[in-house]
């Protein structure tokens, strides 16, 4: 019978990584190469879920003008109008963000600056 080694009482691992801000909080960014598991951005998430839901709501009669929605929702009507736009984008980006494979620099402030309405330069453009 052979005895087993006896394992060692610390064991340092060291993973390669830096933060980076992102959206007003800090994220961990591996380096290249590296298999990473994202997590969905809530931020992104929720914009989205506001934007398809505020579109039904306008498409099905419900509240006739933007105007009448912000007030409703208690938000100004500039910003609503910004965020009805992520409801233009290419199903690939909205299907990136829901899975969490966008692209690590993508945030909703960006989202939020007009951007083309053509979905093949937007994939270009936030790719």
């Amino acid at each position: 019978m052979t005895r087993a080694k006896v394992a060692p009482e610390t064991v340092t691992v060291h993973i390669p990584f830096r933060l980076v801000k992102r959206g007003g909080r800090k994220e961990m960014q591996l380096p290249d190469g590296a298999s990473d598991q994202r997590k969905t951005d809530n931020t992104l998430t929720k914009a989205l879920a506001r934007a398809f839901r505020w579109k039904r709501m306008l498409e099905s009669g419900e509240f006739v003008t933007i105007a009448e929605l912000a007030e409703r929702e208690g938000i100004a009507p500039s910003y609503m109008t910004r965020v009805l736009r992520l409801t233009l984008l290419a199903p690939e980006i909205v299907g990136a963000i829901l899975n969490g494979r966008q692209d690590a620099q993508l945030a909703l402030a960006g989202l939020l600056e007009p951007f083309p309405v053509m979905w093949t330069r937007q994939v270009e453009l936030f790719d």
